[in-house]
C-alpha cells in the first residue's frame, strides 16, 4: 500500500490542487495567521536582544522572514483531518482502496502549499517594503538547499503527525496529543527565537531532537546565517529514517485492530 507510481501521484496532486483552489480565501487567512515570526522580530529588535547573540538587525530580519517561509511550507495538519475522517467513518472506504490514505493527505498538503505560495510571496513583498534594508537574493545553490531542507522539515512533521494520527485507532482524541507536542515545537524549533540564542546547557541536548531541524536549520540556510550544513541535513535524514518505520508499524497495528473491531 506504500507504493505509488508517477501517474497516480500526478493525478492525485491535480485533484487535490483543484480542491484547494476552492478554499483560496481560507488559505490566504492561514498564510496571514503564520506571521508569528514577524511579531517575534519586533520583540527582538525593540529590546536589542540580538546583541546578545552578535546578530545584526538585518540578519535577524532575514532569519525571521526565512522562518516565516519555512513555516508556511512545512506546516502539517494531517492528524486533524485523519481524526475527523475516522470519526465520520470515511476511513473504511479508504482502507479498501489500493492506495494508502496517507498518500491522499500528503497530496492535500502539497496542493495546499502550492495554493499558499502567492500569498506568502505577497506578505514577503510587504515585509520588504517596510524593511528595505533586509532585501537579499540567496544564491541558486543556497536557495535549492533551503528548499530541500524545508521539504525534509515537512516530511519530519508529516511523519510525526501521521504517527499520532494512527493513534485514532485506539482513541478518538489523538489531536490532544498533537497539541501537547505543539508546545515544545513552538519553543524549540526556532520559530520564536533562533536556537543559537538558547543557553549552552539547552543547546547541548536540543540538537539531538528533531525540533531545531523543523524551522531553525532551514531558516538559517535561507537567510545566509552560519549553520552546520552537513550535520543539519544528516540529522534531518536520520529522523526521517527513524520515524518512517515507526509510522509503518503503528499503521499496521492500527489497521489490524480496526479490521478486528469491524469484523
Amino acid at each position: 500500500m506504500f507504493n505509488l507510481n508517477k501517474n497516480k501521484l500526478t493525478t492525485l496532486l491535480k485533484v487535490q490542487y483543484s480542491n484547494m483552489l476552492e478554499y483560496r480565501v481560507e488559505i490566504a487567512l492561514w498564510a496571514i495567521s503564520g506571521i508569528i515570526p514577524f511579531f517575534m522580530l519586533n520583540i527582538w529588535t525593540s529590546n536589542n536582544l540580538n546583541e546578545s547573540i552578535n546578530l545584526s538587525n538585518v540578519m535577524l530580519s532575514r532569519y525571521f522572514l526565512s522562518a516565516f517561509f519555512v513555516r508556511q511550507f512545512s506546516v502539517v495538519w494531517v492528524v486533524f483531518t485523519f481524526e475527523e475522517d475516522a470519526l465520520l467513518g470515511k476511513i473504511s472506504p479508504y482502507l479498501i482502496q489500493p492506495l494508502n490514505p496517507f498518500f491522499r493527505y500528503f497530496a492535500q498538503h502539497i496542493a495546499e502549499q502550492i495554493t499558499r505560495f502567492p500569498f506568502a510571496i505577497l506578505i514577503a513583498l510587504i515585509f520588504f517594503l517596510l524593511n528595505p534594508e533586509s532585501i537579499w537574493i540567496p544564491s541558486l545553490g543556497l536557495f535549492l538547499l533551503s528548499c530541500l531542507s524545508t521539504f525534509l522539515s515537512f516530511l519530519i512533521q508529516f511523519l510525526i503527525q501521521s504517527i499520532i494520527a494512527c493513534l485514532c485507532f485506539w482513541t478518538e482524541k489523538a489531536s490532544s496529543i498533537e497539541r501537547l507536542l505543539f508546545i515544545p515545537t513552538l519553543f524549540l524549533s526556532g520559530l520564536l527565537a533562533p536556537v543559537i540564542s538558547f543557553p549552552e546547557y539547552v543547546k547541548s541536548w536540543i540538537y539531538i531532537t528533531p525540533f531545531p531541524y523543523l524551522i531553525d536549520f532551514p531558516a538559517n540556510l535561507l537567510s545566509g546565517n552560519n549553520t552546520n550544513l552537513i550535520a543539519g541535513f544528516a540529522m534531518q535524514i536520520i529522523w526521517i529514517s527513524v520515524l518512517f518505520p515507526i509510522f509503518k508499524k503503528t499503521w499496521s497495528l492500527g489497521t489490524k485492530k480496526y479490521t478486528a473491531m469491524g469484523s
